[in-house]
C-alpha cells in the first residue's frame, strides 16, 4: 500500500468538497493548525495510532489539535469517515497533501526568512517586496525565524528554493576554496 498516494486521494476528495462547500480556506487553516500540533506534541500520532484509544476519543482529540469548532462540519464529517474507514492513523498526511493541494490551486507560496537576529519591520518589507517581485502574482504565507547558528546574514526559503546568503555559508565557501 503506497502511503504516499492513500493520503493525497483522501486529501483531494475533501478539497473537492470544500471546494463546492466554499470552506477549502477554513479546512486549509485546520489542517495547518493539525500539522503544527503533531510537530510540536509527539505523543498525539502515538494515540492517534493506538488501537485501544476509542475512535470517538480519537476524533475530538484531533479536533482539538485542529482548532476546529462547531461550525467546522465538513472537517468533522471527515474525520468521521477516516474512523468508518480505518484510515484515522494517516491524518497527518493526509493534511500534509491537503495543505500542498491548496497551495498549488490557489497559488499560495510559503516564504521562510532565517536570520542570526530577529529582522526589524523596515527590514522584513524590504525582504517582502524583493520576493514579491520574484514570486509574480503568487501570494505568500510569510514567516521569520532566528537561528543564531548562521552567524549573520539571512537565509531565504521560498518553498523548495534556498537563497543562503549567511555568513555561516560565506564560510564554508571559503574553507572550501582553500582546499580546493
Amino acid at each position: 500500500m503506497n502511503e504516499g498516494l492513500i493520503p493525497r486521494r483522501y486529501a483531494k476528495a475533501l478539497f473537492k468538497v470544500d471546494t463546492e462547500r466554499n470552506s477549502a480556506n477554513r479546512s486549509y487553516e485546520l489542517m495547518k493548525q493539525l500539522c503544527v500540533a503533531f510537530k510540536s506534541n509527539r505523543q498525539l500520532a502515538a494515540v492517534v495510532n493506538n488501537p485501544f484509544v476509542d475512535n470517538a476519543d480519537k476524533v475530538r482529540l484531533l479536533n482539538s489539535a485542529a482548532g476546529a469548532q462547531a461550525r467546522d462540519t465538513t472537517f468533522a464529517d471527515f474525520l468521521q469517515l477516516l474512523v468508518e474507514n480505518r484510515r484515522v492513523g494517516i491524518i497527518l498526511p493526509i493534511a500534509m497533501a491537503y495543505i500542498d493541494i491548496f497551495r498549488k490551486a490557489n497559488n499560495v507560496r510559503c516564504v521562510e526568512v532565517v536570520a542570526a537576529a530577529q529582522p526589524d519591520a523596515k527590514t522584513i518589507d524590504r525582504i517582502k517586496s524583493v520576493v514579491n517581485s520574484c514570486i509574480g502574482h503568487a501570494s505568500m504565507e510569510f514567516s521569520t525565524r532566528v537561528d543564531e547558528n548562521i552567524i549573520g546574514g539571512f537565509i531565504i526559503n521560498i518553498d523548495n528554493e534556498c537563497l543562503d546568503a549567511s555568513i555561516r555559508n560565506r564560510f564554508k565557501e571559503m574553507r572550501l576554496t582553500l582546499l580546493n
